[in-house]
């Protein structure tokens, strides 16, 4: 009786910490297969890592930027030169993605983002304190050196030459800052975290989040129709976790409710936004990704988004089980291939990782374990800024 009793209180802590981070605890044997699945990528990455020196925007500028060293920068993807006017503003071309455009603080936020992603999930797998050192070396010299850091605002993303200095829809780039926030949720509390470190990179978000909610561009990627405004309610989750804003958890969820699902989903589970574009498949794997971390962040015990459906049923198991048939088999999808990047996707997607602990769908597991765990091409990296699952279980 007292073996019994002291199994109940300690499996009884364990769910009370997971329901305390806001989480549904996973299935523990689904959650055991997964760290095994990963495991040696992620002590592989972790080598890389700890190899690796900071690098941050002040690293690069371009003469296009109007900002400062400071200021993050980039340019419309599908904006390219007229030809019948080479000096003048930029025409465009969807789907096609300009090569000549400046991409190298985009590269520099994804390679810090895998570098702390798998320097933490490292931590969780091994407790060992040298990778928690050598990500705060990246994070203190993205969010609190003044000489390297980051403005915590994005005035210059996806400009267009002779059209915009900035546009709103740029916001989408820091959706590779979501697994940085989380590692940092993650290694707080290790020994080896300065506090003095977490509690400035909590100020740099508490200001990011300040400018997304109140800046005219914040609140046009927030009312976008499409994967921008997904991703936009995703990574303000994911920062106001870090930040514990309440009241932003909150309005995350109502306009997961009320605003994405309904606006976004059609009765079969599709998107049909993402199908009228040039890259279906590829931003319809994108925005279900990027709804179902929205459940897998937001979800508590008392409004469990996972179980959420309209009234009419639409969820995201229905979105899930819409796109796996074509993700499992893809020669079955019905549309058109996508004109760029048809050949890379589909990756292991966490929507197959955290919907099939979420559902219990072995199915979805299995097929999560087959595909690619470490993409190498830009264009999938860049789309795919959820790729180290063992910090989010």
């Amino acid at each position: 009786m007292q073996t019994r009793f002291i199994l109940f209180t300690i499996f009884l802590y364990y769910g009370l910490v997971g329901l305390v981070r806001g989480q549904l605890p996973a299935p523990g044997s689904q959650k055991t297969a997964v760290i095994a699945t990963l495991k040696s990528h992620v002590l592989a990455e972790a080598r890389w890592a700890m190899q690796q020196e900071p690098i941050t925007v002040t690293a690069q500028t371009s003469p296009r930027s109007a900002g400062g060293p400071h200021d993050f920068f980039s340019e419309g993807d599908y904006w390219w030169p007229d030809s019948t006017n080479p000096q003048g503003p930029y025409i465009q071309r969807d789907g096609m993605t300009n090569p000549d455009n400046f991409v190298a603080h985009r590269q520099a936020m994804i390679r810090f983002s895998r570098i702390v992603g798998a320097l933490a999930s490292a931590y969780v797998i091994t407790r060992d304190e040298t990778y928690v050192r050598q990500a705060f070396r990246h994070l203190n010299a993205w969010f609190v050196d003044p000489a390297t850091r980051m403005n915590p605002s994005l005035l210059y993303t996806q400009a267009i030459k002779g059209r915009a200095t900035g546009r709103g829809i740029g916001i989408i780039d820091t959706i590779h800052l979501m697994e940085v926030t989380q590692g940092v949720r993650v290694m707080e509390k290790s020994k080896s975290a300065n506090q003095k470190s977490v509690a400035a990179i909590r100020h740099w978000f508490t200001d990011y989040l300040t400018w997304l909610t109140t800046h005219p561009y914040g609140k046009d990627e927030m009312n976008a129709k499409n994967n921008h405004g997904t991703c936009w309610v995703m990574q303000v989750a994911a920062f106001a976790s870090l930040t514990k804003n309440d009241s932003l958890l909150l309005f995350c969820r109502n306009r997961y409710k009320t605003v994405l699902l309904p606006d976004q989903m059609a009765a079969d589970g599709s998107f049909p936004l993402e199908l009228r574009r040039t890259k279906p498949y590829g931003y319809s794997l994108f925005n279900l990704d990027a709804m179902t971390m929205i459940c897998q962040i937001l979800s508590t015990p008392t409004d469990n988004l996972w179980a959420f459906q309209t009234a009419d049923g639409r969820g995201i198991r229905r979105g899930i089980a819409y796109l796996f048939p074509f993700v499992q088999n893809k020669s079955r999808w019905p549309q058109k291939p996508d004109v760029m990047y048809w050949n890379d996707w589909p990756v292991a997607h966490p929507f197959l990782v955290f919907g099939a602990l979420a559902f219990k769908q072995p199915d979805w597991l299995t097929t999560w374990k087959k595909l690619d765990h470490d993409p190498q091409v830009e264009e999938v990296l860049r789309n795919l800024p959820i790729r180290n699952p063992v910090i989010w279980l």
